[in-house]
């Protein structure tokens, strides 16, 4: 069994403010199909608007924002799940005045583009 402590992993921050923990891959838990993490999105903080190739999920634990997947926006809170189809446009924005906290799980595992694009300035 393959156990890891959420702590003990170096979490990567991103200019749109949030911190993302990623729970799979090399010295982590050992999933091949797909990816699955943690993000932390402060008060005001964004997953920027992006799209990728992989299906997803979005878990809110706790707070409440705005999200985006394609055309339609709604407000979501903790406790919910949202299903992102591949290539769909989405973001998620936190509205809250606490910290968001969301679990994100996509297939097929790997990295997305959009967290070098930002990371660069290539996204907003």
């Amino acid at each position: 069994m393959k156990i890891v402590r959420l702590d003990e992993i170096e979490g990567m921050t991103f200019p749109a403010g949030r911190t993302t923990k990623v729970l799979t891959g090399t010295n982590r838990l050992p999933a091949g199909h797909f990816t699955a993490g943690m993000v932390f999105i402060s008060p005001d903080g964004r997953v920027p608007l992006h799209s990728h190739s992989n299906e997803e999920i979005y878990i809110i634990v706790k707070g409440r924002g705005r999200i985006r997947v394609g055309s339609e926006e709604q407000m979501v809170e903790a406790v919910s799940a949202i299903y992102i189809e591949p290539h769909a446009e989405h973001f998620l924005h936190n509205t809250g005045k606490e910290e968001m906290l969301m679990i994100f799980v996509y297939a097929p595992a790997g990295v997305v583009d959009h967290w070098f694009q930002e990371m660069t300035g290539g996204l907003p």
